[in-house]
């Protein structure tokens, strides 16, 4: 477990070492609720709970499929959920995103563990991105802000206001600019908004700068329309935590301010940082050590929680797979695991794309940890159709698995194989070894910089239980340096599938493979 509870009082940053993107956050009662981007995967709009801020657990998710539908039968690592804001109004719980193609969308619920409505399209259009509603206590209306992909729309470092019918469900104007950046000195690609009221303002909070090197700034206003006044509120100054940015303000039951926001870092995506913040005396907010991100802190004045982090780990019961893995596109007919004994049978679906799991939309992913650390998985390939394979990867604009593949003489061989960013398909990276029993166990090895060793041990004998236990675990071909996509880290996946029969069409398999024992342990250094 990887978690950033230094277990004497206070925390270290990040406190959630994980690709958890554009973070927003609320509080009910004594329970603060996280959510953040998940972009093409599903389930998406993961909801983390905490008591502390510091140690987290997932709890579910609010969106069950993308909508449409028909845009997301391939995987979409640029589209689908953009930054959405988490709020509780009502009795429910709200959440608003952005999908830079279709619009904005709302879902809602009285329990923050569902059942979650259907998502609602509150405003069509393309480049909407980052919406956050406000019901404002004060004169009983409701508003919404948004900000704008330029990739979709050509508009960018602007944030659009909407006056918002009190139900969510619509928009009651055409809206209009209430904070143009370019207005700003030196400021540029305004974007992520956040709305509140605070002693009589308005406030907006959000970034500029651009996602790897920019600030978080703060800006109010008197009026909804404006003129809105702004501030620098935190930036990287002399600390290590470059672009400090984009996230949500929330006050605990005693008065306590605080900031979660994202550090952008690479492959392993963005990281969630929590920040100290106080009022001074112009009743501006000060975030962080006077506006330069903390890395060591003293925990919030809250009552003391055991240590945790999202669960990673997995031994498939019942042949079910947890909260913590998501499709990388809307599950088709026949993907779903096998249920029955222990572990998790995924079916070798047919595919014209199965020699590039990058645009292979039944992979099985999670979140990586931005730490040294050990991945590991037994493997049993049970399909008997030629061509049939399944393994585990890391899965990036490049890409490379390590698993098992069923040959046309009918033997299983152990493979690994890769693919360059821009490279059409993939291919060997290393010489092929055969499996006699059918079963290896997986290993991946990610050090510094995320780069990623494959191993793999394949038993000689064949009664354990574990698809993967016995062997010895030796080396696989080169050492592969993690990449992102544009906005997403690297993510490491699970993996069966089998070519397409020329003239074949509709859903066709050849069997299945059984993943079992799945884990992520922190690795020794030196």
């Amino acid at each position: 477990m990887i978690t950033g509870d230094l277990g004497d009082g206070t925390y270290r940053n990040p406190v959630l070492a994980a690709d958890w993107s554009d973070p927003d956050a609320v509080r009910v009662g004594d329970d603060f609720y996280l959510t953040a981007s998940s972009f093409g995967r599903v389930p998406g709009l993961p909801l983390l709970h905490s008591r502390d801020l510091v140690n987290w657990t997932l709890v579910g998710h609010a969106l069950e499929r993308l909508e449409p539908a028909a845009a997301f039968v391939a995987p979409r690592h640029d589209s689908g959920v953009w930054a959405p804001s988490i709020r509780h109004h009502d009795g429910r719980f709200w959440i608003f995103w952005g999908n830079p193609d279709h619009g904005i969308y709302q879902v809602n619920s009285p329990d923050v563990r569902g059942p979650w409505s259907s998502p609602h399209l509150v405003k069509a259009g393309k480049g909407l991105i980052d919406p956050c509603p406000l019901w404002d206590g004060e004169s009983g209306e409701a508003y919404l802000v948004h900000a704008w992909a330029k990739s979709r729309s050509g508009i960018k470092n602007r944030l659009t206001g909407h006056r918002m019918r009190p139900d969510g469900s619509g928009l009651l104007d055409e809206g209009r600019t209430i904070v143009d950046g370019d207005d700003i000195p030196g400021w540029f690609t305004l974007e992520g908004p956040k709305l509140y009221r605070h002693d009589g303002w308005f406030w907006i909070f959000a970034p500029a700068g651009g996602v790897a090197t920019g600030w978080q700034g703060a800006l109010r206003a008197r009026d909804f329309w404006g003129p809105y006044e702004e501030r620098l509120v935190l930036e990287q100054g002399d600390t290590p935590v470059n672009g400090p940015h984009q996230g949500g303000w929330v006050r605990t039951r005693h008065g306590e301010d605080w900031f979660l926001h994202f550090q952008e870092r690479g492959a392993y995506g963005r990281l969630v940082h929590l920040q100290p913040m106080r009022w001074d005396d112009d009743g501006w907010p000060v975030l962080g050590d006077d506006g330069a991100p903390v890395l060591v802190h003293p925990k919030p004045d809250l009552p003391a929680q055991p240590r945790s982090a999202p669960a990673t780990d997995d031994d498939f019961p019942g042949g079910r797979f947890g909260r913590q893995w998501q499709w990388t596109a809307d599950p088709g007919e026949g993907w779903a695991p096998l249920h029955g004994s222990d572990g998790l049978r995924l079916t070798c679906v047919r595919s014209a794309e199965v020699h590039d799991l990058r645009r292979l939309p039944h992979v099985l992913t999670q979140r990586p940890p931005a730490a040294d650390a050990v991945v590991e998985v037994g493997l049993r390939l049970d399909s008997t159709g030629p061509g049939s394979r399944a393994g585990l990867t890391v899965l990036g604009d490049a890409f490379s698995w390590i698993g098992l593949e069923r040959g046309a003489d009918g033997a299983v061989r152990l493979v690994h194989r890769f693919a360059e960013a821009g490279a059409e398909r993939e291919r060997d990276a290393a010489p092929v070894r055969i499996a006699p029993r059918g079963r290896a166990r997986l290993r991946i090895e990610i050090g510094a910089g995320a780069r990623c060793r494959f191993l793999a041990a394949v038993p000689l004998s064949s009664s354990s239980a574990d698809a993967g236990a016995g062997g010895v675990f030796l080396p696989s071909g080169q050492v592969l340096a993690a990449t992102p996509w544009r906005w997403v880290g690297a993510l490491l996946g699970l993996f069966a599938g089998s070519p397409a029969l020329p003239g074949r069409t509709g859903p066709d398999h050849t069997g299945a493979a059984t993943f079992t024992r799945f884990r992520i342990t922190p690795r020794a250094v030196g």
